[in-house]
């Protein structure tokens, strides 16, 4: 019989967005039809790897951290990374199965000027070319190897969400714009796999009723009627 790996998928985490991590999580697991092995970016556990100062246009704790899934994943096979601030709607396996060995990452590349300077719990909100596209990346590990602890610790904010990393931009393959829908951005649409909100999410009282709301608070009800199952 072959050995199945799981599917590696590594999510932002904030303790600001606890709730929004797990519902995430719970939204992929419940969904997916190969196994997942989620890690959550947790600076407490990545003190050994990573020693940058916070930057005061850091909106959240994996800003910068995320650009070590290729090192975590010891550059090797293929990685997902996801901002906490998502819910996947579909099968990541489908995601998955997206992986091109052509490119060392893959992305949906938006066209993302936002137009407000202030996003959830007072962050900045910070305007450069191809934002949003390093909130889901597909990671051809192997292809990766710049990323090492000491370029992600030393590097500038532009020069890592910006892929300066990459020897040439045609290493950036493209992924379906479904699987990183921007909410309050976007044109509101249900043809959607992976809902992103980016400026603040229902688990915030500002944006309780956003786009996707009723679909997050769904999947927390999900996740706690799950819970009280499993206690029982």
């Amino acid at each position: 019989m072959r050995e199945v790996s799981p599917l590696r998928i590594f999510i932002g985490y904030d303790p600001r967005e606890a709730a929004a991590f797990s519902v995430l999580a719970h939204s992929i697991h419940v969904r997916a039809s190969q196994p997942v092995s989620i890690t959550p970016l947790m600076l407490t556990q990545l003190g050994q790897v990573y020693r940058r100062e916070r930057n005061p246009l850091q909106s959240t704790d994996f800003s910068f951290s995320r650009f070590l899934v290729p090192y975590l994943s010891g550059f090797s096979g293929w990685s997902v990374f996801m901002d906490c601030d998502m819910l996947v709607l579909d099968d990541v396996a489908k995601l998955w199965a997206l992986r091109d060995e052509r490119y060392a990452v893959q992305v949906v590349k938006h066209n993302h000027v936002p137009e407000e300077t202030i996003k959830f719990l007072d962050a900045a909100q910070t305007r450069y070319e191809k934002k949003n596209w390093s909130s889901v990346m597909l990671f051809n590990n192997a292809k990766c190897k710049a990323l090492t602890p000491d370029y992600v610790n030393t590097a500038s904010g532009l020069e890592l969400h910006q892929f300066k990393w990459l020897d040439d931009e045609a290493l950036i393959g493209e992924i379906p714009h479904r699987w990183n829908h921007l909410v309050g951005y976007d044109s509101p649409s249900r043809d959607v796999s992976l809902v992103h909100y980016t400026i603040g999410g229902p688990y915030f009282e500002e944006y309780r009723d956003c786009e996707y709301s009723e679909e997050w608070r769904a999947e927390l009800a999900g996740m706690a009627r799950v819970d009280q199952r499993q206690s029982r």
